[in-house]
């Protein structure tokens, strides 16, 4: 029988969480469901570890292949998915027994082409997460892709969401960049009539040292911007009655990079080469930031400083530091 969901797991050296996540996963209470593990050149024992639930579960299919980065396992998976509906979990984190359970009857009760739940955090070992009323919400096409934007529900991560496969046509996660679900999740709303929300937590990132998003500033982090010209241009065509939605996450994207370069990159020649690879970009649609009222006045003075002296910029920030160091008010 056709498994309803598929769910495809990327796996890179992390054997001491995979087996939580794997537990997490085959202990979903929803059966008909298609595991697929893809061993992405692993040189622990996360490959080992697939291997051995393959031969206790036959629902787990594994493939190993050379190391390609997150997007080239994920694709490796799409490949292969025979579901309904595909899902997508990080190796180093875990979901709740009925996430998607919750998710496919979501999507069936309300005739919807993307399901989406809410993320847990767990930090140090501990869960990190604000309550939340109960709540189930159904949106169509334009509603959905701005809620994407603006983030009031839901972000890009393909990871607390359960799609139709239909939504991944002609579509890949691209190879050798991170912000990948930043870079693919729009298209994948495009292609998506409905999208369901409920407020149920089902998927739990866990946050550890030494990833490349948690830890100090790492130039591949740049690669946000590889996503954003093609985004912008991509929704200026096709929704422009959104452009106050992926202005400002645009804008916010480059202020979150600022904000990390200032603080988390000691040598000033490398903060300033990397404040120009930003201010390049924000230049292309700088008068639509200008202009956008979702945009607070300091967020558009600190992006005009960026814009015009990235010194300046500097300067600032170092007043701003020194003020904060002899307590002036």
């Amino acid at each position: 029988m056709k498994p309803e969901v598929s769910i495809i797991v990327p796996v890179f050296n992390v054997e001491d969480y995979l087996v939580r996540c794997i537990e997490s996963i085959i202990s979903q209470t929803i059966k008909n469901i298609e595991i697929i593990l893809v061993n992405d050149g692993s040189t622990d024992k996360s490959g080992q570890i697939c291997d051995k639930y393959a031969i206790v579960d036959q629902r787990i299919k594994v493939i190993h292949k050379e190391n390609g980065g997150l997007s080239s396992a994920r694709n490796a998976g799409i490949k292969i998915a025979s579901g309904f509906y595909l899902g997508f979990v990080d190796s180093d984190d875990y979901i709740n027994p009925n996430m998607y359970k919750n998710l496919y009857e979501l999507c069936q009760k309300t005739d919807s082409d993307i399901g989406v739940c809410r993320f847990g955090r767990e930090i140090n070992g501990n869960m990190a997460t604000e309550f939340q009323e109960k709540m189930v919400i159904e949106l169509d096409n334009i509603k959905a892709m701005r809620q994407l934007f603006r983030g009031e529900l839901y972000r890009f991560s393909v990871c607390n969401k359960l799609f139709k496969k239909p939504c991944f046509e002609n579509i890949m996660f691209p190879e050798g960049r991170i912000h990948e679900d930043l870079s693919t999740s729009y298209k994948f709303f495009t292609n998506a009539k409905k999208v369901v929300y409920t407020s149920e937590i089902g998927y739990i990132y866990v946050k550890r040292d030494g990833s490349i998003l948690t830890s100090k500033f790492n130039e591949k982090r740049l690669d946000a911007f590889l996503g954003w010209d093609e985004i912008i241009p991509f929704m200026t065509k096709n929704y422009p009655n959104l452009s106050r939605e992926y202005i400002s996450c645009f804008a916010y994207g480059c202020l979150d990079n600022v904000y990390s370069i200032l603080h988390e990159v000691m040598d000033n020649k490398i903060k300033i080469r990397l404040l120009l690879v930003i201010r390049q970009i924000v230049r292309s649609y700088y008068k639509k930031i200008i202009f956008n009222e979702l945009l607070s006045l300091k967020d558009k003075f600190i992006l005009s400083l960026l814009n015009y002296n990235v010194v300046s910029l500097l300067h600032f920030n170092q007043s701003k530091e020194m003020i904060k160091k002899l307590n002036i008010k």
